[in-house]
């Protein structure tokens, strides 16, 4: 008992990954079994579908000049939050299982750590959703008149804090402290765990408590000016956007609450918490979580569908275009003139916008919505 208390209090920077797991007792897979090939190759399956679908819903929001405003230039950063914990959960799949144990400690914290930022990058940009929408609809403004430099700021600062966060544990961690490892992370510090669960936790709760009181307000408002035909369609449309939001809010909650109770139960009750035997089922449920959005913006916004649709048809018409394509023989050289008209029919339009937006002040197009 006294060399345990002994070793755990030894500050060695010299033990490797495979002795923190078998110090908290969680079993490091020695060979290659069925169930792990079925993970992996489920795994990465769903985290290309993550991937592409973010990247879609992320190309939407660029090419379509109705969602140029800031409410969806911060659901396109939370889709590239999603899109990089599809990254994150690529990389956990490709470091599990036999793998594990050949993880270098700097390795291993890097894997947790890409899951820490995309959590936080979600996090961070549903508050901000969350405090946009606020400000708005208390106002019964569809649309934020946010400065283009604003939103570009709070972006930004939602990444750095980000990475900060994902950055902590590398330094608040049990490699001094074995009596602190965490079972179902055995590296990280049970503090921490506390630490992160609760806070994530109670910005849940805040997001949720400010979605409330925004659609508490906007109903008594709608039936407010249900006498009014062209204000009623207004608040509908607020009303409908905050439907959307809120259902990505909610399937946000509960794809990520469990694993953050799991992480709390760890962090305070450790082996006793028996957090390894559902550790598996909250991965999957967070994963699966970066992949509802896109869903939910595909039935819930008729322009987002359409805009999909658009993306898909070019794609495809391209492609065709390419099988179609004539071989360089059979197709005839341009003459001087006829190269040369394209060009200058180009510079002519350059000088004409470039005039025009001198004459523009930085702030947002606002076309037809």
């Amino acid at each position: 008992m006294a060399m345990e208390s002994g070793v755990s209090n030894t500050c060695d920077y010299s033990h490797n990954v495979t002795f923190f797991y078998s110090w908290v007792g969680k079993k490091v897979s020695l060979g290659w079994t069925t169930r792990d090939f079925v993970v992996i190759g489920l795994g990465l399956t769903v985290c290309v579908i993550v991937l592409l679908a973010n990247l879609m819903v992320m190309v939407a929001i660029f090419v379509n000049r109705r969602f140029h405003f800031p409410i969806y230039y911060l659901l396109g950063n939370m889709a590239a939050a999603d899109l990089f914990a599809g990254i994150a959960y690529a990389n956990l799949m490709l470091n599990t299982g036999p793998w594990t144990g050949m993880l270098t400690k700097e390795q291993w914290y890097i894997r947790g750590a890409l899951i820490d930022i995309s959590l936080t990058a979600s996090v961070a940009n549903l508050l901000a959703v969350a405090v946009e929408r606020h400000q708005t609809v208390v106002t019964m403004q569809l649309h934020s008149k946010m400065s283009k430099r604003r939103v570009v700021l709070l972006m930004v600062c939602i990444w750095a804090v980000s990475i900060i966060m994902g950055l902590v544990p590398t330094f608040w961690n049990c490699e001094c402290h074995l009596e602190d490892c965490s079972t179902v992370a055995p590296l990280y510090s049970r503090r921490f765990l506390i630490f992160w669960a609760i806070l994530n936790l109670l910005t849940f709760s805040i997001m949720v408590a400010m979605y409330a009181r925004i659609f508490i307000y906007v109903r008594y408002h709608s039936q407010y000016v249900s006498e009014h035909t062209s204000e009623m369609q207004h608040s509908q449309t607020v009303v409908n956007l905050m439907k959307t939001i809120s259902m990505v809010l909610g399937a946000f909650v509960i794809c990520w609450t469990p694993g953050l109770v799991i992480l709390l139960l760890d962090g305070l009750l450790g082996k006793d918490s028996r957090a390894n035997v559902y550790e598996k089922f909250c991965l999957v449920m967070a994963e699966c979580n970066s992949l509802v959005n896109p869903i939910i913006y595909t039935l819930r916004d008729a322009e987002m569908r359409r805009t999909f649709k658009d993306i898909l048809c070019c794609l495809c018409q391209r492609g065709g275009d390419k099988q179609r394509e004539p071989s360089p023989v059979e197709v005839d050289s341009p003459t001087p003139e006829e190269t040369l008209l394209p060009v200058l029919k180009t510079e002519d339009h350059a000088l004409r916008a470039s005039r025009d937006n001198n004459s523009k002040e930085d702030s947002w197009t606002v076309p037809g919505v």
